[in-house]
């Protein structure tokens, strides 16, 4: 590998986003990415890598990648049309719809992945340019159950809280298998810490025995779909044992009279009974937290997309802040922001369907209701960027019905994904090592990180990054300033941030209209100054002035000597170095969390009626199975070999190329069948043939399939594709969902069993011996 140009970036496969080094073959635009190491100068991750980022270049060099703008004929086949000839027939389309049905008839979904979140400021920009707000995001998929509830505790959607697992000594993860699906720095290396240490310890609460769980100091197996009636059980029981933190919640919440009146009221048996977990289990689990100095509640899409998903983040957060474990190192806490992922709903509701619009985003869930109903704003038009709901979404069935019903839909993506087949017209995307790129995961406390990645290798031909593209789009439907304004604000930004500073505030006060599409008018003039062809990070200098107003000593100890002698310029300082640390860098350092919350009283107001309403009508009979679908699945589980949809190539996937469905050998045995079958599953939407791998460490009644699998791609002749393991949403229902944030219950749905026919078994090994083949070749 001494030959190889190692280049530095990061890891676009999971939200930890963790530095890597590509080792780049070739030269010029020959140069391709062949290796992937980590990188030791990354001040997150510190050279730390797991298995997948390997399978980097799965991601960008496989046989889905797009190469020219497409446009549906009418036969249903796609012809190559030019750049200009695409954005002017959009340009025209969009704008008859908005002039037609008014800009809330069009919406984004997407606007950014795991790795990619340059492109989002301009996608969201653009979408207000036409006038309107509509987001739909994955992340209203899984986490606004959890913003909502931080939105009431801490004072603002966008407070959000972090864990300092290093420093811990008692880890509690809910819903997570972090050995495997990592969602903090150094996963592996920090489970391996407590593990060896005899003074710290780990609790996991999950229906399987997970990597992490044949780790931990105690495992609570809990029933599926009950973690709220095991987590009310274990509050009622620290209730009762007097566990609270008297002396910091009388200091730090409000509300605490009302949470312990409902608390007192918790029938602690028959939840324990209901969650299948035995009481001297919980009693445990509560004695290890009492004894604990420092403990971090770890939660993830286990709880959040289980029943009861938004109750669960509520009694989750109770868990640490009645005991007091916030704020301290070793704890749960807040983390600051360069730039916030997503805004802060205040209780705004999106009309089509009379939805409180969380954080700014609206649930996917939603799109069919929003498309086929009959509202007047119902959506007309959809533009997709960096997303594919035609597989991710719920209910496939309906979004296929509902994107079909569109009058326009645009796909911006590398690949030509499922919901880019159904598209009127397709742009590609160069890839996220194919130009500037960052992500807004910056979830580290008390010291936060960022990191800017310039473009490691040349673009795809035909290709545009996402910026290039809005700003075409823009310009073609004359939302950005004139020539002169423009050329006036880039002059201005060649002789420095001050002078460009002062020319912009200028600017702006003078035309306030163009205040939606900044972004775009950023990346115009501040951009061509900025080192590296880091040009789509221009937004950033904005959300840099912000930070350093606000959190101005935080920001300079964090930067430390690179930070200037007066806070006048530190917000400049601040976005220079952001631009220019090629592996990142600590953005803010933050001696205490009381700044961080949003509530005037600077207090967490612990008490929130809906939820402690919901808490008290829980009933052990909504647990019971379903006799006419007894087993419950988890729909979309993280394995060694798969990550997201990035991931088309099933060279990547050689361990698991079928997606195997996971049940106990009892479960299988039972249908009169072994490791290995094929195996028929139904739920009340679809049915599904997904190879069957015997797992002793699962429940009996539970079952686990993988996410990441579904996407037909190309194999053999031209045009001919094949399907990559099993489609998961076809089985899923986007009406169960929570009745708060919408997301849905992807971890607890009810499904039944059966033996396949001898035709559905024989397609269903031709296909994955094709699927094998191709991964051979």
């Amino acid at each position: 590998m001494s030959d190889l140009n190692w280049q530095k970036s990061a890891c676009n496969l999971c939200y930890i986003n963790c530095g890597v080094e590509l080792g780049l073959a070739g030269t010029g635009t020959a140069a391709t990415v062949v290796k992937v190491r980590g990188d030791k100068q990354n001040p997150k991750s510190r050279g730390y890598l797991c298995n997948k980022a390997q399978g980097i270049p799965n991601y960008l060099y496989h046989r889905d990648r797009l190469t020219s703008p497409l446009r549906r004929r009418a036969d249903g086949g796609f012809e190559p049309v030019t750049w200009e000839t695409a954005l002017s027939e959009i340009a025209g389309k969009l704008s008859a719809i908005a002039q037609q049905h008014g800009g809330q008839s069009l919406a984004l979904y997407g606007g950014g992945g795991q790795g990619n979140h340059a492109g989002g400021a301009y996608a969201t920009a653009f979408l207000r340019g036409l006038g309107s707000r509509n987001v739909f995001n994955a992340l209203a998929q899984e986490k606004t159950g959890d913003f909502w509830v931080n939105g009431h505790l801490f004072g603002a959607q966008t407070c959000h809280t972090a864990e300092d697992i290093e420093h811990c000594d008692l880890l509690l993860v809910l819903g997570a298998n972090p050995w495997l699906a990592h969602g903090f720095a150094n996963a592996r290396l920090a489970l391996n810490a407590i593990q060896k240490d005899p003074s710290r310890h780990l609790i996991v609460v999950d229906p399987r025995r997970s990597e992490t769980a044949e780790m931990a100091d105690l495992h609570l197996q809990l029933r599926p779909g009950t973690d709220a009636f095991l987590l009310a059980a274990l509050l009622a029981t620290l209730a009762q044992r007097g566990a609270f933190d008297q002396p910091f919640i009388a200091a730090h919440t409000a509300g605490f009279a009302e949470v312990a009146t409902v608390l007192a009221e918790v029938p602690v048996e028959e939840y324990a009974a209901t969650a299948d977990v035995p009481l001297s289990l919980i009693a445990q689990a509560a004695e290890m937290i009492m004894a604990a100095d420092r403990m971090v509640v770890r939660a993830e899409l286990g709880i959040q997309q289980g029943r009861h998903s938004t109750l669960n983040s509520y009694l989750e957060k109770l868990l640490f802040l009645l005991t007091g474990h916030f704020g301290r190192r070793g704890t749960n806490t807040l983390h600051s922001w360069l730039a916030p992922l997503w805004g802060n709903g205040r209780g705004q509701v999106y009309a089509p369907t009379n939805t409180e619009v969380i954080a700014g985003l609206l649930p996917p869930n939603l799109l069919p209701e929003a498309i086929l109903g009959e509202h007047p704003d119902r959506l007309r038009g959809l533009w997709v960027d960096s997303s594919n709901p035609a597989n991710t979404a719920a209910d496939t069935q309906q979004v296929l019905k509902a994107l079909q019903a569109l009058e326009l839909l645009v796909v911006v993506d590398v690949a030509f994904t499922e919901t880019a087949q159904l598209a009127h017209y397709v742009l590609p995307a160069s890839s996220q090592y194919e130009k500037c790129e960052y992500t807004l995961f910056s979830f580290e406390a008390p010291t936060n990180f960022f990191q800017v990645r310039a473009p490691v290798i040349a673009p795809l031909e035909g290709t545009l990054a996402e910026p290039a593209i809005y700003a075409r789009l823009s310009a073609a439907l004359g939302m950005l300033p004139d020539e002169a304004t423009l050329a006036s604000l880039k002059l201005a930004a060649t002789a420095g941030l001050a002078s460009f500073g002062t020319a912009f505030q200028t600017f702006i006060k003078a035309q306030p209209e163009f205040g939606a599409v900044i972004p775009i008018v950023l990346y115009h003039t501040l951009g061509p100054s900025l080192p590296d062809d880091t040009a789509a990070a221009a937004p950033l200098w904005l959300a840099a002035q912000q930070l350093a107003r606000r959190h101005a000593g935080a920001v300079r100890k964090a930067l430390g000597e690179h930070a200037p002698t007066t806070d006048a310029n530190l917000g400049d300082a601040l976005f220079m170095q952001v631009v220019s640390a090629r592996s990142g860098l600590a953005f803010s350092t933050h001696d205490t969390v009381w700044s961080l919350l949003e509530h005037a009283d600077q207090k967490i107001h612990l008490a929130i009626p809906r939820l402690l309403d919901a808490l008290q009508a829980l009933t052990p009979a909504e647990a019971a199975p379903d006799p006419d679908f007894p087993f419950l699945l988890s729909a979309g589980q993280r394995r060694l070999q798969n990550a997201n949809q990035n991931f088309r190539d099933p060279g990547f996937r050689k361990v698991d190329p079928d997606g195997a469905l996971y049940i106990h050998p009892d479960d299988l045995q039972a249908l009169g069948l072994s490791d290995a079958a094929w195996l028929a599953v139904e739920s009340a939407r679809s049915r599904l043939i997904v190879r069957a791998r015997c797992e002793a460490g699962l429940r009996r009644g539970y079952l686990v399939l993988p996410h990441g699998y579904g996407q037909a791609y190309p194999s053999g002749a031209a045009g001919e594709r094949v399907v990559c393991g099993p489609r998961i949403n076809m089985l899923t229902d986007s009406q169960y969902r929570d009745p708060i944030a919408g997301t849905p219950y992807h971890k607890a749905v009810p499904v039944r069993l059966a033996v396949p026919t001898a035709s559905e078994r024989s397609a269903a090994e031709r296909n994955s011996a094709r699927v094998i083949a191709d991964q051979q070749a």
